[in-house]
């Protein structure tokens, strides 16, 4: 199928073939190992919460996780911008191997770039998030308690306006001649505890370290599959040269 930015006469034999062993793929290669290396050092803080049953370790693990992710989160500016920098070496490895592809860089390039942006968008939506809450004065059980306390007073709010409706005989905005009744908070936030907290960050570290090896994953499918063209194209141009000179020799007994 004709598309314009896809180079379908380009094969894994071209010059401007951009595959496994191109740079490219080591700017892909070096961000992703070295975001799995910060996520193996968060290791032994979230194997208690998400991979044994066993209870706690020390009553002061909390406290021990919090002050952890406090301090990642609380860092020189410089440390979260020398991050962002490799996650935009990251990106440029792709675009660079995405530039004028060929199907090959379409099929395991573009779905690395996939789970790429899916662990940004990880990174971003949860872990980001969770580290904001932690640094919040008191940390998250004073977070979690205030967010208690706001949907307490919009349930007793809620409750109080439609006992003032009901009482007053006049018709609720709900319909004519039907008043409403709210209970229970009006924004539908569920409020998680400390503990549950901390468990959906470490969670969030899982998923974003199953996305990165599924990256280097997609990295070597393409290095094996051009190593297997590779074999197939030299085992086909050595079974032709064996079938020439039979021929050939066919020809000199003649």
């Amino acid at each position: 199928m004709p598309t314009k930015w896809v180079d379908w006469s380009k094969t894994t034999r071209s010059k401007d073939y951009r595959g496994s062993g191109s740079f490219a793929t080591f700017l892909i290669i070096g961000p992703v190992c070295f975001f799995l290396g910060i996520l193996f050092a968060s290791f032994p803080y979230d194997f208690p919460l998400l991979w044994t049953s066993d209870p706690l370790p020390d009553p002061a693990y909390l406290d021990h996780l919090e002050t952890h992710l406090r301090f990642m989160h609380q860092a020189p500016p410089l440390i979260a911008r020398m991050m962002h920098m490799v996650m935009f070496v990251g990106f440029l490895g792709f675009f660079v191997k995405l530039f004028r592809p060929s199907e090959a860089n379409v099929l395991f390039d573009g779905a690395g770039l996939v789970l790429y942006l899916i662990g940004t968008g990880v990174y971003l939506s949860n872990i980001v998030k969770g580290m904001r809450a932690v640094s919040q004065p008191g940390g998250l059980a004073a977070v979690a308690e205030r967010a208690k306390e706001a949907a307490a007073a919009a349930a007793a709010a809620a409750a109080a306006s439609a006992g003032t409706g009901s009482g007053s005989g006049a018709p609720a905005a709900g319909g004519p001649g039907f008043p409403v009744h709210h209970s229970g908070p009006l924004t539908g936030e569920v409020v998680l505890g400390r503990e549950d907290s901390l468990r959906v960050l470490s969670a969030s570290h899982v998923i974003l370290a199953l996305v990165l090896v599924g990256v280097l994953v997609l990295q070597a499918g393409q290095w094996y599959a051009e190593r297997k063209e590779a074999d197939d194209v030299a085992k086909a141009e050595r079974e032709a040269a064996e079938r020439a000179a039979a021929a050939a020799a066919g020809k000199k007994k003649l």
